[in-house]
């Protein structure tokens, strides 16, 4: 698979080079939840820092439900970073050869 030291060592630097530009690019991005049919939005960073939260003025009225959709729109916007992040590492990995046969098909 490697003929010597020398190219798994500029395989590990390939890797690390596509970490850090992922990485980058994850935190660019930003990410939109919402619930209760557009009631409660919530938007993301990439770093899965919540950066904006609009919420319809009915809601302020009912605590307990206000609580709940807070909930599951955090969630549901943590998710998306999630997989997101999932599907980039998939990808770099599935674009690095051998090294991501290996790492790939665990």
């Amino acid at each position: 698979m490697f003929e010597n030291m020398g190219d798994m060592s500029k395989m590990l630097e390939q890797v690390q080079e596509q970490a850090k530009k992922m990485e980058a690019e994850m935190e660019s991005k930003e990410y939109t939840a919402k619930v209760g049919g557009g009631m409660l939005e919530i938007k993301m960073s990439g770093k899965g820092e919540v950066i904006d939260i609009n919420i319809d003025n009915s809601l302020l009225e009912d605590k307990s439900s206000l609580q709940i959709m807070l909930i599951s729109c955090i969630n549901d916007a943590n998710k998306m970073v999630e997989k997101d992040k999932q599907n980039s590492a998939m990808g770099m990995l599935g674009g690095m050869g051998d090294l991501g046969a290996i790492f790939g098909n665990k």
